[in-house]
C-alpha cells in the first residue's frame, strides 16, 4: 500500500509485488504505468483480522492517501499518514508542482489544509500517527525526532494543526522557509510511476569484483565515476585519484542524490571489504542502478599493486587556530546557510555543499583554503569533489565546527541583522 509516489527513495514495490504476488495499492488520482489497484476514497481493505480504510488526503501530492487502521473489533487505532502529516510538521507542498504544470505550491497547500481539517483532524485523539518520515528528511522542514505520537497531542503541538488557523495563514506558514529539494527527487518520482530495473539485476551487475588493473581499465574506458564510501578520515589518508568520498555511515543516500546529477551515471565503487552489496543496494534505493563493479580487496589492493595514490591533507581545529593566529588564512564553511548564520568563525566564507557548483565559482584554484562542516562528513565530500576537478589546495579540518567550538581558540560570530531591516 503506497501513500503516494515517493520522491526521496525508490519504493521497491515492483520487486515486492513480483516476489510475493501481492497487489500494489494506490489511492485516488494515481496513474502508474504498471498494474495496480487504484483504491477509492473510503474503501476498506481487509488484511487478516484488521481493516485499512482509504482516506484520500491530497496536498503533498494529488494522489496522497492515508490509511486508517481498524483492529479486529472495528476500533480505529492507527493512521499511516504518509507525507500528509508528520510528527511536528506536514508534507511540503512544492514537489508535485514540478511534475504537473498547472499546480502551484499554494494550490497544493490549500488542498493539504482541507485534507487535514476534513479527513484527519476529526479522528479520535487516541489514534497513533505513523508518518512516512522523521527528522532529517527533505520532505518536510520541521519534523520531530520522535517517530510516532497520538493525534491528540499533534493537535496541541503541531503548528499546522492549530484549530484557529485560517487557510490563508496555513498556506503562508507551510510555504515559508522551503529550501530547494534535492535534484534527484523528480527522477525518483518518475521511477516510482513508470517502473525501474529489478534489484536482482542491479545487484548482479554491480557485484563484479575487479582487480586493480581491471578497475583502472574500467575507469579509463567507461567514464564511470569512482565513489569511495569509506570513513572520511580513512579516505583522506589515501584514495584512488579522482574518486569522490561519500561515506556509507553518514547521510549517504541524500548526498549521493544531491552530488551525482545523473541517476544513469555508471559508478565504480571502493568500499570497506564486505560492504559492497550494502552500498549497491543503498545506491539503488535512490535510483542509482548503474554500479558496474567494485575494487576487489578494497583500497589496500590498489595500494599493494603499486598504483598511484592521492591524499587530502587534514588538520585539527587546534592546528587551524595556531595557523590563524600567525597569518591570514581563508576558511570555507560548507554547512547550510542557516547553520552558518547561527554561528561561524569570524571572516569565514559560507560555501554550502548543497550548492557546490555555485560555491566552486567563488574559489580560486591558486589559493589555499581550510574547509570545515559540522562534523567532518560534508567537508570531505566537498573537498574530494573539488580535488577531482583540479582544486588541489583545499585542506580539511577534522571534526568540523564541533571541534572548532570545543577548542575555544576561535573568535565566533553570528548573524547580525542589518539596520536597514530593523
Amino acid at each position: 500500500m503506497e501513500t503516494h509516489f515517493h520522491a526521496d527513495f525508490v519504493s521497491g514495490h515492483l520487486d515486492l509485488s513480483k516476489k510475493t504476488g501481492a497487489s500494489i495499492v494506490y489511492g485516488p488520482n494515481a496513474a502508474p504505468k504498471f498494474d495496480a489497484h487504484i483504491a477509492q476514497d473510503g474503501e476498506e481493505l481487509k488484511v487478516g483480522n484488521v481493516i485499512l480504510k482509504v482516506l484520500h488526503t491530497p496536498g503533498h501530492t494529488m494522489e496522497s492517501t492515508s490509511y486508517l487502521l481498524k483492529d479486529e473489533n472495528g476500533k480505529e487505532v492507527g493512521l499511516f499518514s504518509g507525507d500528509t502529516l508528520f510528527i511536528g510538521d506536514v508534507g511540503r507542498p512544492d514537489l508535485a508542482q514540478k511534475l504537473v504544470s498547472d499546480l502551484t505550491q499554494e494550490k497544493l497547500a490549500g488542498y493539504l489544509f482541507d485534507s487535514l481539517r476534513n479527513k484527519i483532524m476529526p479522528l479520535a485523539d487516541d489514534i497513533i500517527v505513523y508518518p512516512a518520515h522523521g527528522a532529517g528528511s527533505a520532505c518536510g522542514k520541521n519534523m520531530s525526532k520522535e517517530t510516532t505520537d497520538t493525534l491528540g497531542n499533534q493537535k496541541k503541538t503541531n503548528y499546522a494543526l492549530r484549530a484557529n488557523m485560517t487557510k490563508e495563514e496555513f498556506i503562508k506558514e507551510v510555504t515559508t522557509g522551503l529550501v530547494a529539494p534535492p535534484a534527484y527527487f523528480p527522477l525518483n518520482v518518475m521511477l516510482n510511476i513508470e517502473g525501474y530495473e529489478s534489484i536482482d539485476k542491479v545487484l548482479e551487475r554491480g557485484q563484479h569484483d575487479l582487480s586493480p588493473e581491471a578497475f583502472e581499465t574500467a575507469a579509463n574506458e567507461t567514464g564511470a565515476l569512482i565513489l569511495d564510501t569509506r570513513d572520511p578520515q580513512t579516505f583522506a589518508k589515501g584514495f584512488v585519484p579522482n574518486s569522490i568520498n561519500i561515506g556509507i555511515d553518514g547521510s549517504f543516500a541524500p548526498w549521493v542524490g544531491a552530488m551525482i546529477p545523473d541517476i544513469k551515471q555508471e559508478i565504480l565503487l571502493v568500499t570497506d571489504e564486505g560492504r559492497e552489496e550494502e552500498v549497491i543496494t543503498r545506491l539503488a534505493r535512490v535510483g542509482y542502478d548503474y554500479t558496474i563493479g567494485y575494487l576487489k580487496g578494497g583500497f589496500n589492493s590498489w595500494k599493494d599493486a603499486g598504483k598511484e595514490v592521492d591524499q587530502i591533507k587534514s588538520i585539527t581545529a587546534d592546528e587551524l587556530a595556531t595557523l590563524k593566529s600567525k597569518e591570514n588564512v581563508e576558511v570555507l564553511d560548507v554547512r547550510k546557510e542557516s547553520e552558518f548564520l547561527s554561528e561561524h568563525i569570524q571572516d569565514a566564507k559560507n560555501t554550502p555543499l548543497d550548492f557546490i557548483n555555485d560555491s566552486m565559482a567563488q574559489i580560486d584554484k591558486n589559493k589555499t583554503y581550510y574547509v570545515h562542516c559540522a562534523g567532518g562528513y560534508r567537508s570531505m565530500i566537498f573537498t574530494s569533489i573539488l580535488r577531482a576537478r583540479g582544486f588541489d589546495k583545499l585542506i580539511d579540518v577534522k571534526g568540523g565546527f564541533k571541534e572548532i567550538k570545543e577548542s575555544e581558540k576561535f573568535q565566533l560570530t553570528d548573524y547580525v541583522c542589518p539596520s536597514t531591516l530593523l
